[in-house]
């Protein structure tokens, strides 16, 4: 019988709350500054003349060039100084967000959405890298769950204050507050303590099969690639909710854009908080039960979502509240998925390519879900407005029509969180497997 290597206990790195804390505020941003078009997007419609199709597909690009640059950005910072490149990250994505207010026309607003998405490419592979050097496994789910809380707060307060200040003062005032904070997170980044590459490991011998992994080694694992398509479900999901929802609550529910976008960020902040605190500390139980918890709770959690996210679709008109209430409850499900999933591709993949995987799941995700979500609920929109209205012999598509055709494209939401539980699940039954094959080596 092989004996096994004599392990050391993990060594938390200095700081590491503090680290903690200031990233989660930089995730913060990064989803307020994100999401910030979808709680303003009606006047911008408005004033643009554009069409459900157009709103889609600034989501798209941004999204797609997302994809794209994040694999490099991995590798630099999988390479180099991760606090380094993460301010200037935020200075860049900062910077456009701040330029939206000057736009003349569509062209222009989405230059700089496309500009917002090369600095924010950085995020995600720097911070979950360096929180996994932070944190030991059987602490990490808590840790990324608390990052991850980013997206439930920094996207519900871009509704939440970016909503009444359109309604007061217009659109462009609230892309120009926006973009205000990254001026004081860019020295706070600064100032952090970067550990070393894998501080937060138990200690074993290297061996040699580590020493010859490459970027593209990590694809040989199975569950990566089950986790990755997720990724694409998922966020699919979530940006279609965040593209359409509020505009959805004024032209269907008759909401006003400030109270949509205040009670849709209240409602989410509350609830995403909740599903990703739960999260957090079930992850870190359940793994010590059982090395496929994670996942499976994940899956459980997203088929949750499914019926109640109809239900709130189904909500008849005028029913706005009521059917945010609904969107809020399954909105704590589907965020539930980030501290299980993200805690699982930290347990599968080396330290020193950790960057790299986040980069990578992040371009096929976003390829494949994200970018196209917008774009293809927007167009179902369109195309359902048109035969609403042709099915009412109008020759033109109203407002009224064009919120029945955007009532009826959500259903796609739901449906697509049972896929979701079902990838999920199969992730599940391989996750033990890559688990042991890299505690190996």
């Amino acid at each position: 019988m092989t004996s096994q290597p004599a392990v050391s206990q993990p060594n938390v790195a200095a700081g590491s709350t503090r680290a903690l804390i200031v990233l989660f505020l930089v995730n913060i941003l990064n989803f307020y500054d994100r999401q910030a078009p979808g709680a303003i997007m009606e006047p911008i419609r408005k004033e643009f003349a554009l069409s459900d199709t157009q709103i889609g597909f600034m989501t798209t690009a941004f999204t797609l060039l997302y994809a794209v640059v994040g694999l490099p950005i991995g590798r630099l910072a999988d390479r180099g100084s991760r606090k380094k490149l993460l301010a200037a990250g935020i200075g860049l994505w900062g910077v456009l967000t701040g330029t939206a207010a000057v736009a003349a026309n569509y062209t222009m607003l989405l230059l700089s959405r496309l500009g917002v998405s090369v600095g924010e490419a950085v995020c995600a592979p720097a911070a979950t890298s360096w929180l996994g050097d932070l944190f030991p496994p059987h602490q990490r789910a808590r840790a990324i769950a608390l990052f991850m809380l980013g997206v439930p707060i920094g996207g519900p307060l871009s509704t939440m204050i970016g909503g009444p200040i359109a309604q007061f003062w217009g659109w462009r005032a609230a892309m120009v507050i926006a973009a205000l904070p990254a001026l004081f997170l860019i020295p706070l980044v600064l100032t952090l303590h970067e550990p070393e590459r894998g501080a937060s490991e138990p200690k074993r011998p290297v061996s040699p099969i580590v020493k010859r992994q490459t970027a593209w080694s990590v694809l040989r694992i199975p569950t990566l690639w089950w986790i990755i398509a997720s990724g694409a479900l998922v966020n699919f999901i979530l940006y279609v909710l965040a593209t359409f929802v509020p505009s959805f609550l004024v032209r269907f529910h008759n909401l006003s854009i400030s109270d949509a976008g205040l009670w849709t960020g209240v409602t989410h902040l509350l609830a995403g908080v909740a599903g990703g605190l739960t999260a957090g500390m079930l992850g870190d139980r359940v793994i010590h039960k059982s090395r496929n918890g994670r996942l499976l709770l994940a899956a459980a959690a997203m088929l949750i979502s499914a019926p109640i996210q109809y239900v709130g679709i189904l909500q008849p008109a005028g029913s706005g509240f009521p059917a945010l209430l609904w969107f809020a409850a399954s909105y704590a499900f589907l965020n539930m998925y980030y501290g299980l999933v993200y805690s699982s591709i930290q347990d599968i993949v080396p330290p020193s390519l950790r960057a790299t995987t986040m980069s990578i799941y992040f371009m096929a995700m976003y390829l494949c879900g994200a970018s196209f979500g917008p774009v293809i609920a927007g167009n179902l929109s369109d195309r359902m407005a048109r035969s609403a209205a042709a099915a009412a012999g109008s020759p033109v598509v109203t407002e009224a029509f064009k919120a029945v055709g955007l009532h009826d494209a959500l259903y796609i939401v739901p449906a697509l969180a049972v896929v979701l539980a079902l990838v999920l699940y199969a992730g599940s039954r391989t996750v033990a497997a890559d688990m042991e094959r890299r505690d190996a080596v």
